[in-house]
């Protein structure tokens, strides 16, 4: 009498029951096509023993990142929907969360033995983020700017609405466009800065000039933009002169800690989620140089993203690693902090977390809907990353693992003067 033994696919779910201590919350297909788990879902596909070698030496959000955008390991179903699964057992586990102690790594590392998987460390995927320098040195802030938004402006103009807009919307109705949101923020903007025609307005981060161009165009002030990316300064460049804004909107390729050294003050000052970048040992600079732009009684606009408690400050593994290399996000509360110490007077705070799960969700839809173009334009691995970092970053927001808000802050006059209304006239 004969008798089958288990499957690839049953063992491999025997070691994340004895590993980790859970069944899995997605069903698997290993690469000899057996299957194990929940038979309703997503399915993690793991084509080949070079997926669990990933996971061996680079066990978590890593492991598993390198084995998706490499694609020796995939998801067949909603994507989302799988990570949805894993982040609920993630929050069953409170205090262990999901790893390996040493124990455990024996468990897989004898699994992989039985499955054939040992072998060297595979080679890191080609898009993974390789910088040298110190840490938030100029050198080194430029090379992780360029990692990110030098990648391409026909990917960006592919993605982006119409503004060029690469920051939450603000949508003022369920059926708004992303293109008609981008437009409302960039009006809010304005408004809570109390731009009024004739004034100066800096944008520290202005990306491809959606804040400037707007601000020109519809609120008659002298625009002046700062960028570390040179495709994005370039572009701007062009939209300026393709709509006649030469002498009222300007673009620096410019390091944010240079503007301490030219001494000049403006009207207002906007910087767009572009904080995050900056790191937390130099943000309190990065504060006073917003600061010390402003003239008295000038405001300060910053949307930024936080994340809830400082666990992965960076984002986590995966988009430090090929997303947004050195990036620090904090809770809103330190960065509320850091500013009042610089001298703001904060004078409004409003959250817009809802608005970017809807605005990445846009992305997402774009994304996929021309999934084949993105490919021709960064190939398959690199698509395979904005994949995972459109879905994983939608439902970081719609989970409240992180947030984005818009913070406005204002350098009151020696006496106390704000210039402020008492009132929000922006929100009427």
């Amino acid at each position: 009498m004969s008798t089958t033994g288990p499957t690839t696919a049953d063992r491999l779910a025997g070691l994340v029951r004895e590993t980790v201590g859970i069944d899995l919350p997605v069903r698997i297909r290993a690469w000899d096509g057996s299957e194990a788990g929940p038979a309703d879902g997503p399915v993690l596909v793991i084509r080949s023993r070079r997926a669990l070698r990933r996971l061996l030496w680079a066990p978590g959000e890593l492991g598993l990142a390198r084995a998706y955008v490499t694609g020796d390991l995939d998801v067949d179903g909603d994507l989302a929907e799988g990570f949805r699964r894993v982040w609920k057992v993630a929050r069953s586990r409170p205090t262990t969360g999901i790893g390996l102690d040493s124990q455990a790594r024996f468990k897989a590392l004898r699994t992989a033995i039985g499955l054939g998987a040992i072998g060297l460390p595979p080679k890191p995927p080609a898009s993974e983020a390789r910088l040298s320098g110190g840490l938030h040195s100029r050198s080194r802030d430029r090379a992780a700017i360029s990692h990110h938004y030098d990648l391409s402006n026909d990917f960006y103009e592919l993605l982006l609405d119409e503004n060029m807009a690469y920051s939450s919307a603000y949508f003022t109705s369920p059926d708004q466009s992303l293109a008609d949101a981008q437009s409302a923020k960039l009006d809010l903007i304005c408004r809570k800065l109390g731009l009024q025609p004739g004034m100066r307005l800096l944008d520290v981060g202005c990306g491809w000039g959606s804040l400037i161009l707007h601000a020109a165009e519809h609120f008659g002030v002298q625009a002046t933009g700062v960028t570390l990316s040179a495709e994005q300064r370039d572009y701007v460049l062009k939209r300026i002169a393709d709509r006649g804004l030469d002498g009222r909107v300007s673009v620096r390729l410019q390091d944010y800690r240079e503007l301490a050294e030219t001494g000049e003050r403006f009207d207002a000052v906007s910087s767009i989620e572009m904080g995050e970048h900056v790191g937390q040992e130099q943000y309190p600079v990065y504060a006073s140089i917003l600061f010390g732009a402003l003239l008295p009684g000038g405001r300060l606009l910053l949307q930024q993203m936080s994340r809830r408690g400082d666990s992965a400050p960076g984002g986590g593994a995966f988009i430090e690693s090929y997303i947004a290399p050195d990036m620090h996000m904090r809770p809103l509360a330190q960065t509320v902090g850091f500013l009042a110490d610089a001298g703001f007077e904060i004078r409004d705070v409003e959250a817009l977390r809802e608005h970017y799960v809807t605005t990445v969700q846009h992305w997402i839809d774009t994304f996929e809907a021309h999934y084949d173009q993105f490919v021709a334009m960064l190939g398959e691995e690199n698509a395979r990353v904005w994949r995972l970092y459109l879905v994983g970053g939608a439902l970081s927001f719609e989970e409240g693992r992180m947030g984005v808000d818009q913070i406005l802050g204002v350098r009151t006059t020696a006496d106390g003067v704000s210039d402020m209304p008492g009132t929000r006239p922006w929100a009427l």
